[in-house]
């Protein structure tokens, strides 16, 4: 049986996403034998990251400074614009490096089931952004989930005007691996959104 402390801090770990009951237990228990001046340092880190990262109030990205740095980059296409679902799926699209314009984060996804409605989500704020900035084109960068596809439909309908081209990214199979392991959805979108080669 392991001590009160020791059982409320994992507890609290095991909230965290990606850490199972057993990771947090191995982590509350590497955690209360290493050095206490370590486990102050990590402490304060968690503290400092949480006061000091916000939210950017153009686009939705974390950072530390409003606008982000992807905001205030004079080099990024402004006219292009990528709608994601969350900050953290920036990360995923910045990471090789070949998208170049500008991000809108949603904060989530239509889910009436879950009680989120068009009202809940940034899509007022993307309006207006459609109002005051050189916007032509807007990706939808939603999951493949009904609430992904769903979002994706509302926002195309909603969003529409002249002038404003509304894309998808496509959706298909994942680099290294064969037909074998793909479902039979994610093999019906990369049929229908294949593109010639020549």
């Amino acid at each position: 049986m392991l001590p009160a402390p020791i059982t409320a801090l994992t507890a609290a770990l095991s909230k965290l996403p990606g850490i199972g009951p057993r990771s947090a237990e191995r982590i509350a228990l590497h955690l209360v034998q290493t050095e206490t001046g370590a486990v102050k340092q990590l402490a304060d880190s968690i503290v400092q990251a949480r006061e000091r990262i916000h939210f950017c109030t153009t686009c939705g990205a974390l950072t530390e400074k409003s606008p982000c740095g992807i905001c205030d980059d004079l080099r990024r296409d402004a006219s292009l614009v990528c709608v994601v679902e969350r900050a953290v799926d920036i990360l995923s699209i910045e990471k090789p490096a070949t998208f170049r314009g500008k991000f809108h984060v949603l904060g989530g996804k239509i889910s009436p089931l879950d009680g989120v409605e068009p009202d809940d989500l940034r899509i007022a704020e993307l309006e207006k952004r459609l109002t005051t900035e050189p916007i032509k084109e807007l990706v939808i960068a939603l999951g493949t989930d009904v609430e992904g596809d769903a979002t994706g439909y509302y926002l195309a309908k909603r969003l529409a005007r002249p002038g404003l081209k509304i894309s998808r990214i496509a959706h298909g199979l994942p680099a290294g691996t064969g037909l074998e392991f793909a479902d039979e959805l994610t093999l019906s979108r990369a049929l229908e959104g294949r593109r010639e080669m020549l």
